[in-house]
């Protein structure tokens, strides 16, 4: 049997290695083939048991890209050619389950618990992520879009989300019209570890110091002026962020998730 080969400077492996986000897009639309292109490569992401349970709403009407840009609070949402957001979906598979007689209304009914919403929420970001692949191997430019998520509610009602939806990311994608620099990578050794999780030790902090150094002097497009944050400042900063408006479980149960269970 012939030993395989590998081809380690593949169009694929160079399309993920040079992934950056893109935050400006030029004014072209998208044509039509490559949006069914894009959509059938996210439904041959892989799915938990076969549920798949996501969906993903393309925002066309310019009047909702406008509002999902004000609830992220960044601009470029409603510029952006091509926009969807994922959201886990137990709504479509819920009404399957009554029509083959199962009371969804009763505790038999098990895709509302907390297993079925993570796998669900695991299959959106896998589809979504096949998807940005996909567009990125294009030449095109895509942006995920983790900012929807600053007002769930607001998100739910703008895309009338019905019961067992759940909102997850968006994504926004578009012919480029700006060439970021690659953002650092930490070392691999701070963030791959072999059989078990390991003691964090002085040799693993004083990596963390020099990635906060080359991190420091990344420039981010969005403010050319001054140098990003190092690491650490940043991860102290969000440690201590006020959460108390972006808690999963209230608005969560309000679409029917017990994620007691």
């Amino acid at each position: 049997m012939t030993e395989h080969t590998y081809d380690l400077d593949n169009p694929t492996i160079q399309t993920l290695l040079n992934r950056r986000s893109i935050r400006a897009f030029a004014d072209e639309a998208i044509p039509a083939d490559v949006i069914d292109a894009l959509e059938s490569v996210a439904q041959h992401a892989a799915s938990s048991q076969y549920l798949n349970d996501w969906s993903a709403i393309r925002i066309t009407d310019p009047a909702i890209a406008a509002k999902l840009a004000e609830i992220g609070r960044q601009p470029y949402i409603a510029q952006a050619p091509l926009l969807y957001v994922f959201v886990l979906d137990e709504h479509r598979n819920a009404l399957i389950a009554k029509a083959k007689s199962v009371d969804i209304d009763s505790d038999e009914f098990t895709l509302n618990g907390s297993y079925r919403f993570t796998q669900a929420q695991n299959d959106a970001v896998l589809a979504l992520h096949a998807m940005e692949t996909a567009a990125y191997s294009l030449g095109l430019g895509c942006v995920i879009l983790g900012s929807l998520l600053n007002d769930v509610d607001a998100l739910i009602d703008l895309l009338h989300l019905p019961k067992y939806t759940y909102p997850v990311l968006g994504l926004a994608m578009g012919v480029p019209a700006q060439e970021p620099k690659l953002k650092p990578r930490m070392p691999k050794s701070v963030q791959f570890f072999e059989n078990a999780y390991p003691e964090i030790s002085d040799d693993v902090l004083s990596k963390i110091a020099d990635f906060d150094a080359d991190v420091h002097q990344y420039y981010d497009l969005r403010d050319t002026d001054r140098p990003v944050d190092a690491f650490s400042d940043q991860i102290a900063k969000n440690s201590t962020a006020n959460m108390d408006e972006r808690k999963v479980q209230p608005v969560a149960s309000r679409q029917g998730f017990r994620l007691d269970r």
